[in-house]
């Protein structure tokens, strides 16, 4: 039940924020791409390659924050919603760089995350 918790609690953190950042980005970038989107998942792979790299994190830390806030910060679903949608609505090169963009984006965030704190 601890671990319920404290997922729920991450979550209920990582969601509005994931809202929140959303919004202020797509109000000052162009809306053709899903900037938001993509922002919010290249911070969180980061953020998750980083808390990972320490090696010493506690199984409460995890899922709070590993689980919780960036498994809700970060969205996969949006990701395919607006992708489908650019598709949908003719714009099958912007799918693409968004496909493309996002799936590199997020790795290499990820990597550098995990080098950056193995290397702290």
């Amino acid at each position: 039940m601890t671990g319920l918790l404290l997922v729920a609690v991450g979550a209920a953190a990582g969601a509005p924020t994931r809202w929140w950042v959303d919004q202020q980005v797509q109000r000052r970038f162009a809306p053709v791409l899903p900037w938001g989107t993509f922002v919010v998942n290249v911070v969180g792979s980061f953020a998750l390659g980083l808390l990972f790299s320490s090696g010493g994190l506690s199984s409460h830390a995890y899922l709070a924050v590993g689980v919780g806030f960036l498994g809700a910060l970060t969205t996969f679903s949006s990701f395919a919603w607006e992708t489908h949608r650019l598709a949908e609505d003719g714009a099958e090169l912007m799918a693409t760089v968004n496909v493309v963009g996002s799936v590199s984006g997020c790795l290499a965030a990820a990597a550098l995350g995990w080098w950056i704190g193995t290397a702290l």
